[in-house]
C-alpha cells in the first residue's frame, strides 16, 4: 500500500537498556555491604531489557497455558502447556536462583541480592514469578520436617529447571507450589474443609477442593488440609514415586484479571498421597514463615511494577512532544513524572530493607526479626495498595498509547491489583499488624525506635511519627481504625528511611507531601520547589548506555 503519510513524534521501543541502571537499587546493595553483587545484577539487567527477553514475556503473555485433561485415548492426564518462552523465562530465573539460591548460600546478603535481581528480572513478566516465589517461600516450612527437609531442599535450591513428568526425587531439581484457599474461606484458612486421613505406610490421605493453586504443574505442593487434629500442612508431590499421577484432577484454569502468562487453576484431590509438614494441628503455625517470604516478595512485585511503570512513562514523556515542547519538559507532566518516581523510590527502599532484614534475622538477629515482622504486615498492605493507582496514573502519561496492549502499560495494570490480594487482601494485612502487636509489643517498640532513628532530621516527619504514636493510644477502636493506623506505619516508616538513606530530592519530596499534608488526592501534586529534574533524571532509563 501507497504510504499516505509520514510517522512523526512516535516514541521507540524501550528496550536494550540496562533495568539495573537505577540509583535506588544500588544504592541499598553498596548500603548493605552487598556492593559486590552490583556487576552481575548489571549483566541481569542488560539481559531483562534485550530484545530477546522481552520477547519472551510477550509470547508467554500472549499465548497463555492451555489445560488438558484428559490424552486421546480419554485417560486423565491434568496438564498445562505452556507456551516455550514461559519455559526459557523459567529456566533463567532457576538458573539466576531467584527460586531457591538463598537457603544453600553461605552470603550475609543472600536475600537481599536475591531480592534486587528478582527485581531486575521480573520486570520482563511477572507471571513466572509466581512459581518462582512459592519454590522459594517453600523451603522454610518445609524444613518442619527434617526428614523431608534433607530430601526435597537440595533440589529446590539448585540451578536446574526441569519441567519434565517424573517422580520428584528422580529429578534434577524441582518448583513447589502451594494449595490452600477454598470456596469458603478464602482467607480464612482455618474454614478449610478438605480432610487428612492418615495410612498405615505413614503417608496421609487428601480428599477436597482447592479454590485457587497458582502454577499447578509444579513438582510439589503444599496443602492445608483437616486431620483429627486440626488444619495440618502436607507436601503433596504430582507424580508418585512409582512414576504414576497423583489423585489429583485440575478442573480449570481461571479466568483472571492478572497476568496471563503463568496457569491459576481449581484442583480436587480425590485420596491423594501426601506427607505430614510439622506437628499436626499446627497448619498455620507451619506456613508462616512461607507466607512471610510471599509477602516479601508481594511488597517488592509492587515496587518492581511501580518501576517499571515509572521508567516506561518517562521514557514516553522524553521521546514525545506535545503544545510545542517534550511532554518531559511541560511542568504539569514533570509533576506527574516526579512523583511516580517518588512513590517507585519509596516503595523498593523498604522492600529491599525488609530484604535485608530477613538476611539479618536468619543470622540471629533477634531486633531484626522482630522489625521485619511488623515491617513485612506494614508494607506488604500499603505498598500493594498504591499499585493499582499507580499503575493508572503512569498508564495515563502514556495517553492513548498507553491504553494498546503494545506499550506494555495494560498487562502492568492488570497485574498491580494481584499483589495486593495474594497472601491476605488489605484487611488481613492490616489487621495482622494489629495481630502481631497484640502478640508480640516489643515488635511496635522497635518498630518506634527505627523511626526515632531519623528523629532531627526532617520536621514532617517528626510531626508524623508523633502522631502515628499516638494512634495506639485508643486501643477499644484500634481495629476500626486498622487502615488508617497500618498506612500511617508504612508511610512513616517509608519516610525515616528515605530520610536517613534516599537522595535529597527525594526524600523531601516524600516527607513534604505524603508526611506534611502538602499534597492533592492524586498523583502530578506536589508542591513547588520540588527538585523534579533530579527525581526524574534518577528514574530515566539509559537506551543504549
Amino acid at each position: 500500500m501507497t504510504p499516505t503519510h509520514t510517522v512523526t513524534n512516535q516514541v521507540p521501543p524501550l528496550v536494550e537498556y540496562d533495568v539495573a541502571d537505577q540509583p535506588v537499587l544500588l544504592e541499598a546493595l553498596h548500603r548493605e555491604g552487598a556492593g559486590d553483587a552490583e556487576a552481575e545484577l548489571h549483566r541481569v539487567g542488560r539481559l531483562a531489557g534485550s530484545a530477546r527477553a522481552q520477547r519472551w514475556g510477550e509470547l508467554a503473555e500472549a499465548h497463555p497455558p492451555v489445560l488438558h485433561t484428559h490424552d486421546r485415548y480419554g485417560n486423565r492426564v491434568d496438564e498445562v502447556i505452556y507456551d516455550p518462552a514461559y519455559h526459557e523465562l523459567m529456566r533463567t530465573a532457576v538458573d539466576l536462583g531467584l527460586h531457591g539460591a538463598p537457603w544453600a548460600e553461605e552470603s550475609p546478603h543472600a536475600h537481599l541480592v536475591r531480592a534486587a535481581t528478582s527485581s531486575v528480572w521480573s520486570v520482563v513478566d511477572a507471571g513466572h514469578g509466581c512459581p518462582i516465589s512459592m519454590t522459594y517461600a517453600v523451603v522454610p516450612a518445609l524444613r518442619a520436617n527434617p526428614d523431608l527437609a534433607a530430601q526435597y531442599e537440595p533440589l529446590l535450591t539448585t540451578r536446574v529447571y526441569d519441567p519434565s513428568f517424573r517422580p520428584p526425587l528422580e529429578k534434577g531439581g524441582l518448583i513447589a507450589g502451594m494449595s490452600m484457599t477454598e470456596k469458603q474461606g478464602g482467607s480464612d484458612v482455618r474454614a478449610n474443609t478438605t480432610t487428612a486421613v492418615p495410612r498405615p505406610d505413614g503417608t496421609w490421605s487428601l480428599t477436597g477442593h482447592k479454590w485457587f493453586t497458582s502454577a499447578p504443574m509444579s513438582d510439589i505442593l503444599l496443602v492445608l488440609a483437616q486431620s483429627e487434629s486440626g488444619l495440618s500442612c502436607f507436601l503433596l508431590p504430582r507424580i508418585l514415586p512409582d512414576g504414576t499421577r497423583n489423585a489429583m484432577a485440575i478442573q480449570r484454569l481461571k479466568d483472571k484479571l492478572g497476568n496471563h502468562s503463568n496457569a491459576s487453576s481449581e484442583v480436587e484431590y480425590d485420596g491423594a498421597t501426601a506427607w505430614l509438614v510439622g506437628e499436626e494441628g499446627r497448619g498455620v503455625r507451619t506456613i508462616i514463615e512461607m507466607v512471610n517470604m510471599t509477602r516479601l516478595d508481594c511488597t517488592l512485585g509492587s515496587a518492581t511494577g511501580m518501576r517499571d511503570a515509572t521508567a516506561r512513562a518517562i521514557h514516553h514523556a522524553t521521546h514525545r512532544a506535545a503544545f510545542g515542547k517534550q511532554l518531559v519538559n511541560q511542568p504539569a507532566m514533570r509533576n506527574v513524572l516526579a512523583d511516580l518516581a517518588v512513590e517507585a523510590e519509596a516503595s523498593t527502599t523498604v522492600a529491599l530493607w525488609l530484604a535485608a532484614l530477613t538476611d539479618r534475622a536468619a543470622a540471629g538477629d533477634e531486633r531484626a526479626a522482630l522489625l521485619r515482622r511488623i515491617g513485612l504486615a506494614v508494607s506488604k498492605y500499603y505498598v500493594c495498595k498504591r499499585g493499582p493507582a499507580h499503575a493508572a496514573e503512569a498508564l495515563e502519561c502514556l495517553g492513548g498509547n498507553g491504553y494498546a496492549e503494545e506499550s506494555g502499560m495494560p498487562k502492568l495494570y492488570r497485574e498491580a491489583p494481584l499483589l495486593s490480594i495474594w497472601e491476605g487482601s488489605g484487611n488481613v494485612a492490616a489487621l495482622d499488624t494489629l495481630r502481631a502487636v497484640a502478640r508480640q509489643p516489643e515488635t511496635l517498640t522497635v518498630l518506634f525506635d527505627e523511626l526515632d532513628s531519623a528523629a532531627g532530621a526532617d520536621d514532617a516527619l517528626d510531626a508524623a511519627v508523633r502522631r502515628v504514636k499516638s494512634a495506639f493510644t485508643d486501643v477499644a477502636s484500634l481495629e476500626h481504625r486498622a487502615r488508617r493506623v497500618v498506612g500511617d506505619l508504612a508511610l512513616t516508616l517509608q519516610g525515616s528511611l528515605l530520610v536517613r538513606h534516599g537522595h535529597p530530592a527525594v526524600a523531601d519530596a516524600f516527607t513534604a507531601t505524603r508526611l506534611g499534608g502538602d499534597w492533592g488526592t492524586v498523583f502530578g501534586t506536589l508542591p513547588t520547589g520540588v527538585d523534579t529534574a533530579a527525581i526524574i533524571e534518577r528514574n530515566t532509563p539509559k537506551v543504549g548506555a
